[in-house]
């Protein structure tokens, strides 16, 4: 059999049964299509030909092509994948992936502002517009939710309960959850569905929260913009993304004693491996705290 239709039947799969994002997938579409290439070039058209050497040279091919570890195992890991998937629909006799290794990649600890610089981001001094407002709030939410860029600038009006303080949002593979937030974000949303979103509208209608002066939905680079602007003038020198405001949201409650699963159910990660990644944080904790208690410190 060809791979084409095969692959196209497993990315079917991820798509119906695990639910993935349509990014997700496309990534997915892209690294298999390497593999392709690669098997097209050996002369391997029958997958009943591949073996564990064979993607052994499959992965020494990537890193000669000086893709990053990472991306050599991500892509690694998607070929896995789907040989795992085709022996377990019996589409092949075995699957030459089981015996090898996507080796070890370096923990690449995320990027994040200290307390210090979130809150000379947060409290900027306002100014008059409508779109200060706006973004302030907007920038206020992120940070006190820790959700994605998607998911904030797709929020929709009815999603938001301000009795409670908490945002409905769907994230990934479509799946929703209930997110809560601080007072000073509640508050400011508040003011700004009471005070600034109908005057931002100028008696249109959108089902959108976050809106433009047009009354379209503020788009994930518009809002990337604004937030290097506003890092820009709170004297932030590194680089500000709304992936880093997350990171620091994870990382500032970890280090104020959050529960590991607590701050996965908050990030909407569906696998705690995903979280441990701010593991980090809480054995500097542990250690501090160690330090500090245990009775035969260092004289």
């Amino acid at each position: 059999m060809t791979t084409d239709p095969l692959v196209e039947r497993y990315l079917n799969h991820l798509r119906i049964e695990g639910g993935l994002a349509r990014n997700t997938i496309e990534a997915y579409r892209r690294d298999l299509a390497k593999f392709q290439s690669y098997l097209e070039r050996e002369g391997l058209p029958a997958l009943e030909r591949v073996t564990s050497a064979s993607l052994r040279r499959f992965l020494a091919v990537l890193r000669a092509a000086k893709l990053s570890s990472p991306s050599s195992a991500r892509c690694l890991s998607a070929v896995r994948g789907w040989l795992r998937f085709l022996r377990v629909e019996r589409l092949i006799e075995h699957d030459p992936a089981a015996g090898v290794a996507v080796g070890r990649r370096g923990l690449r600890l995320p990027r994040t502002l200290s307390r210090d610089e979130v809150t000379a981001l947060l409290d900027l001094p306002p100014q008059s517009s409508l779109e200060d407002a706006r973004d302030r709030t907007m920038t206020e939410v992120l940070y006190a939710t820790g959700i994605r860029v998607t998911e904030l600038v797709k929020v929709e009006a009815a999603q938001v309960d301000l009795t409670v303080g908490c945002l409905r949002v769907t994230g990934k593979g479509s799946k929703q959850r209930l997110v809560p937030m601080g007072e000073t974000a509640r508050r400011l949303l508040q003011q700004y569905m009471e005070e600034v979103r109908p005057r931002l509208l100028k008696r249109r209608t959108s089902r959108h929260l976050f809106v433009s002066r047009r009354g379209g939905a503020m788009s994930r680079q518009a809002f990337w913009k604004m937030l290097k602007l506003r890092a820009r003038r709170a004297g932030i020198h590194q680089a500000v993304s709304p992936h880093v405001l997350r990171h620091s949201f994870a990382t500032h409650l970890l280090e104020g004693g959050a529960d590991l699963r607590a701050v996965q159910a908050f990030l909407g990660h569906a696998n705690i491996a995903t979280t441990q990644i701010y593991t980090h944080v809480e054995r500097e904790r542990l250690k501090a705290v160690h330090t500090k208690y245990f009775p035969r410190r260092a004289r």
